[in-house]
């Protein structure tokens, strides 16, 4: 029914980046249903996300590199249906297997990725604004649905500090590095007309904003840790992030020498390395935090 690359287009490996939302946010959730984990994790990464990933590249017709596809192929009609019914999916999946509130909030967030991609509205022709929403909604925005999910809570626990902290600190981490995942499609961008951040602050601009943001986010984590748990997450958050920061690090020297080296290759495995060194701090985090290993090791 749908086309090898529809279903390329969807991007489904991609969502491993966006990984670590999920683990922090189940991370800081007081009630843990295994059939809700498993749920939620299926309903964001396996339909959730392809959708938004297939109706952007509908949309984009990139004939260059993107986010997870090297060499993407030709998009058709198909892959326009075939995002709609995976949006589909998790919506039903989400009524039935969680409940009202996550759905509704990943309803909106299926709006928000459309209004981002589609030609009448394309969020995504403006540099601020894009950013600030990608970031909001990948960020912040999935933490709360994932805990509301989970939680069964009323909205307005979302409201609590130690709730909106985390959510927030989501978002920061995305805001330092959504600029990143930009930054090999200059070309690309200019040629449909969309302005975005990392080429209003261009090559250089976009690593000197990306190692500012990320520091300040950082600084926030190893704070939050410190009132909220303890200090000592805080420093090993900065432990684990050592890779990260080394391979950036490189990279910017590289890029110093070479423009032409702030390319697809070396963005995605940036992005394999935070995703990564993420979500084992946030894994290591989660079962230390909640005591899992230690009531697990007296049976």
């Amino acid at each position: 029914m749908f086309s090898k690359s529809s279903w390329l287009h969807l991007r489904i490996p991609f969502s491993y980046f966006l990984l670590p939302v999920y683990l922090f946010a189940i991370s800081g959730s007081p009630n843990l249903n295994e059939g809700r984990l498993l749920w939620i994790f299926v309903i964001l990464h396996l339909f959730l996300y392809p959708a938004s990933n297939g109706y952007n590249s509908y949309f984009d017709k990139d004939e260059k590199s993107i986010g997870g596809l090297k060499n993407p192929p030709p998009v058709n009609k198909g892959l326009y249906y075939l995002s709609f019914t995976f949006d589909t999916i998790a919506l039903v999946l989400a009524y039935i297997l969680i409940n009202w509130k996550f759905t509704l909030m990943i309803f909106v967030y299926s709006l928000v990725s459309r209004a981002y991609s589609h030609s009448a509205i394309r969020l995504k022709r403006y540099a601020v604004l894009s950013w600030l929403i990608a970031g909001s909604f990948q960020g912040a925005w999935v933490w709360a649905a994932i805990y509301l999910g989970l939680n069964d809570f009323v909205f307005g626990n979302l409201l609590k500090p130690h709730v909106w902290q985390p959510a927030l600190l989501s978002s920061a981490i995305l805001w330092g590095s959504y600029p990143m995942t930009q930054i090999y499609q200059h070309e690309e961008d200019l040629k449909r007309g969309d302005i975005t951040l990392s080429i209003r602050l261009g090559i250089k601009g976009t690593f000197y904003f990306t190692a500012v943001m990320f520091t300040l986010a950082s600084v926030l984590f190893v704070l939050y840790f410190g009132e909220y748990y303890s200090f000592k997450y805080g420093y090993l958050f900065l432990l684990f992030m050592a890779p990260v920061i080394a391979y950036f690090g490189w990279w910017f020297l590289k890029v110093l020498r070479i423009e032409e080296a702030a390319d697809h290759k070396n963005t995605m495995r940036l992005n394999f390395i935070s995703a990564t060194c993420l979500g084992a701090f946030f894994i290591y985090f989660f079962l230390d935090s909640t005591n899992i290993l230690s009531v697990a090791g007296q049976y």
